[in-house]
């Protein structure tokens, strides 16, 4: 069964000034607007989520809620989750792109909680993550497990 996510990128400017706004806003019904643009690399705002943040925050985010769907199926206690997850943007064979992203998830669980098993959840939620599914860039997941 298909979903559909819509949403609506407004951006105004003037492109024959070389110094053209990059920020725009991403909208859809009943949620907050996302100031949005290029990357400070990029003459884009600093403050504001760019492309490249967006699409590393999708994968972490997708990732984490698998997880912890995974965990609650399995009856693991997960207490916390804190990911530091970075984007990298390179350019390989002359095209820029996202290579990698990789997840550094310190991962609080409830005392005596199986490793093993928390690490075998963390890998398998990547074979069902909707968003690792859907990228070509390398996914690196570096788990940090805590008893809480």
């Amino acid at each position: 069964m298909a979903h559909s996510y819509p949403l609506t990128l407004t951006w105004t400017g003037n492109t024959l000034d070389s110094a053209y706004n990059r920020n725009a806003t991403v909208t859809n019904p009943g949620k907050h607007p996302l100031a949005v643009s290029s990357a400070p690399e990029y003459a884009g705002d600093p403050t504001r989520w760019n492309p490249e943040d967006l699409l590393g925050s999708a994968l972490a985010t997708c990732h984490m809620l698998t997880f912890l769907a995974l965990c609650a199926k399995s009856k693991l206690e997960v207490k916390a989750y804190e990911d530091h997850a970075e984007a990298i943007l390179d350019t390989v064979d002359k095209v820029t792109r996202i290579t990698k992203v990789i997840l550094r998830p310190v991962i609080r669980v409830a005392p005596g909680t199986s490793k093993a098993k928390v690490e075998e959840l963390f890998e398998k939620a990547h074979k069902y993550c909707f968003v690792a599914n859907s990228v070509t860039c390398e996914a690196v997941m570096e788990p940090r497990i805590v008893e809480a």
